[in-house]
């Protein structure tokens, strides 16, 4: 299995070099970072900004090919992946938005994909029942609700619970200070990112059990004695989880830039929000950084997924 993990990171390296490089070369061809500014205000001292451009190596007078070899040279010698327009250090401004959209997402993330696969392949030992459509039913209701609303509708029912109850048990912005303050902060987003996750992964997995409960080795194990929900989680669910695995592995990078309403909604100032606002502000290396990132979280959950697989199917180890 070694081996095979081994070429998979190769190839996951070589894979995010080239998607980083064509980030930082479309960025630089399309960005200009001069429109930060006002062109027609006369009061600007234009030879300054222009200059400090050319320092920060961003300029749109410079030869695009000519930035890039002194930007790969920065990431490579000293790990310094540049400045924003403004001269702040993209090196400081990610070591923050990660740290904020680490304790945003993975608590959400990780609520999302246990409960999703639960919930999944316990609805499909009991389709067509009525618990079966009913827990149907609410999970389209929530997949076809949009983000923006569902955190909106969170927050009304929150207003609701605190009111009736007569304490501040839901907090609706910011991240709080202390333990019990940063876990009321957490409770609403958390909320509202892992409902759709659940929604979302109970779909997958409800059909993929399907698929592996009716197959001839889950009806062998039944023949020799094992009950119903032995062979459901020894047999079936351990099959269905294999192409869940690699779903959750794509799905990484979204959590983290796609989750840019959420922050937005409870004042989360994370990797969500950075990553559109780089794009606005014409910031070149802010977005061939949050590509990296995105890059990177993607492969990183490329490699789990191979690494469970490898695990869970007898076949990889094999092969």
């Amino acid at each position: 299995m070694f081996p095979y993990l081994m070429r998979r990171l190769a190839n996951y390296a070589i894979l995010l070099f080239i998607a980083t490089s064509l980030a930082y070369l479309l960025a630089s061809a399309s960005l200009d970072p001069a429109n930060n500014w006002n062109r027609e205000d006369p009061s600007l001292n234009w030879d300054a900004i222009n200059a400090a451009l050319v320092q920060y190596n961003i300029s749109s007078d410079m030869p695009v090919w000519g930035r890039y070899v002194t930007w790969l040279r920065e990431v490579v010698t000293s790990w310094d992946w540049g400045v924003t327009p403004k001269g702040e250090s993209i090196n400081a401004l990610l070591g923050t938005k990660i740290a904020v959209s680490v304790r945003l997402v993975f608590l959400g993330a990780m609520i999302g994909m246990v409960g999703g696969v639960a919930l999944g392949a316990w609805t499909a030992t009991r389709q067509y029942k009525f618990s079966d459509r009913a827990i149907s039913l609410l999970a389209m209701i929530v997949i076809s609700t949009p983000a923006m609303v569902l955190a909106i509708l969170l927050q009304v029912l929150a207003v609701h619970i605190n009111r009736t109850t007569g304490y501040q048990i839901f907090e609706f912005t910011g991240e709080g200070e202390g333990f019990l303050g940063r876990a009321q902060h957490l409770l609403l987003p958390t909320l509202s990112m892992s409902l759709g996750s659940i929604a979302s992964y109970s779909r997958y997995q409800r059909n993929l059990m399907l698929d592996t409960l009716g197959a001839d080795y889950v009806r062998t194990a039944r023949a020799k004695g094992l009950r119903k929900h032995q062979a459901a989680t020894r047999h079936a669910l351990r099959t269905a989880l294999i192409p869940m695995a690699t779903y959750f592995a794509f799905a990484l990078a979204g959590l983290f830039t796609g989750a840019a309403i959420t922050e937005r909604v409870y004042g989360w100032h994370g990797m969500g929000e950075y990553s559109i606002n780089s794009i606005s502000s014409y910031d070149i290396n802010g977005v061939t950084a949050v590509v990296a990132f995105s890059g990177l979280c993607t492969l990183a959950g490329a490699l789990l997924s191979d690494v469970f697989v490898a695990i869970v199917d007898p076949r990889v180890r094999v092969s």
